[in-house]
C-alpha cells in the first residue's frame, strides 16, 4: 500500500517537475520550395518541436507554468539533397506579476539560416561541440530567451545563459556557416548580438530589460503611474548606450520586441508629462519616429 502510494505521489508530482524551460511553438512555410515531399517540411516543424522543448537547457526545476512562451518561424527559400536556405524569426514574452498579461522579450529575424536537415535523424545538443547548424542555431536562440527572460527578472540574472549562448557562437565559428563570425563584414550576426549582450559598454541594455519590466510593468497592477515611471526611466537608462554606440543592435532589437508596447504603455490610462521620455525615444530610435509622435 506505502509504495503504492509512493507511486502515485511520484506521478502526481512529475507532472509538474519534469516540464522543461520552453513552451515553443514552432512554423515551417515551405510555400516557395516547389520541390520535396510535404511531409518532409512537417517532420522539420516536428523534430524542431520536440528537440526545443524536450531539451533540459538549465539545471532548474520549474513548475509547468513557469514556461517561457516562444515562437519560432521558420521560412524556407530553397532546399535541395537536404540542405536547407531559410530564414528564423525568433519571438518570445514573459507573464506580468498579478495579470493576465505578457509582455514581449525578444522579436528577432536571423536571415543567415541554412542547415542540412535528415528526417528522423536524432538532434543532439552539446555546447562544447558542434554537431549541425540547426541544433547550434536552435540551441543559440534557447539559451538567449532564458537569458534575456532571468535579466527581466533580476538584474543580470541571464548572465550564465547568456555565457552558454557565447560559447555555442565560439565553438560554431569554425564550421563554415554564416551568422556565427565577426569577420561576415555586418554588425548584425549572432556572434555580434551576443558579444554586445555581456560587453560591459552595453550594461545599460541589460539593466533597462530589468528596470523595465520588474521594476515597471510588474508595478502596474498595484500602482499604474509608478509602473509607467518605471518603465520611463528604463528608457532613459538605454540613453547611456546611445551616447556611446547610436544605433546600436542592441537598441534595434530592443525596440523590434517593444515599439508597439511602448506607445501602449504611454497613450492609455493616469495621464503624465512624456515631454522627455519623447524626445528619448526619438533620440535613440529614430526610426520609430512616427509611433513616438502618437505619444500624447
Amino acid at each position: 500500500m506505502k509504495r503504492n502510494l509512493l507511486v502515485i505521489f511520484t506521478l502526481f508530482f512529475s507532472q509538474f517537475f519534469v516540464a522543461q524551460e520552453l513552451n515553443a511553438s514552432v512554423s515551417v512555410n515551405y510555400q516557395q520550395v516547389n520541390n520535396g515531399n510535404p511531409q518532409l517540411f512537417k517532420n522539420l516543424e516536428k523534430q524542431v518541436t520536440e528537440f526545443l522543448n524536450n531539451t533540459k537547457w538549465t539545471d532548474k526545476e520549474i513548475l509547468d507554468v513557469e514556461k517561457i512562451e516562444c515562437n519560432f518561424f521558420i521560412n524556407i527559400s530553397k532546399y535541395g539533397s537536404n540542405d536547407f536556405e531559410a530564414t528564423l524569426q525568433v519571438q518570445s514574452s514573459r507573464p506580468l506579476y498579478n495579470s493576465t498579461f505578457s509582455s514581449p522579450i525578444l522579436n528577432i529575424n536571423d536571415k543567415n539560416f541554412s542547415f542540412r536537415f535528415i528526417e528522423f535523424e536524432t538532434m543532439v545538443y552539446d555546447q562544447n561541440s558542434f554537431n549541425t547548424n540547426l541544433v547550434s542555431v536552435l540551441a543559440f536562440y534557447s539559451n538567449l530567451i532564458i537569458g534575456l527572460d532571468q535579466d527581466s527578472f533580476a538584474l543580470n540574472g541571464g548572465t550564465k545563459y547568456l555565457e552558454i549562448a557565447s560559447n555555442i557562437v565560439n565553438v560554431a565559428q569554425t564550421s563554415g556557416y554564416k551568422g556565427w563570425s565577426q569577420s561576415e563584414g555586418n554588425n548584425n550576426n549572432r556572434n555580434f548580438l551576443i558579444s554586445d549582450l555581456l560587453a560591459n559598454t552595453f550594461s545599460p541594455f541589460r539593466s533597462a530589460m530589468y528596470e523595465y519590466h520588474r521594476l515597471g510593468l510588474d508595478l502596474m497592477q498595484e500602482d499604474l503611474v509608478k509602473g509607467k515611471d518605471g518603465v520611463a526611466k528604463s528608457i532613459q537608462t538605454l540613453l547611456e548606450i546611445q551616447k556611446v554606440r547610436p544605433n546600436s543592435l542592441l537598441m534595434r532589437t530592443f525596440f523590434d520586441a517593444k515599439v508597439d508596447e511602448v506607445v501602449s504603455i504611454f497613450s492609455d490610462g493616469p495621464k503624465m508629462d512624456v515631454t522627455k521620455l519623447v524626445e528619448t525615444l526619438n533620440r535613440i530610435s529614430p526610426l520609430n519616429s512616427q509611433k513616438w509622435n502618437k505619444i500624447r
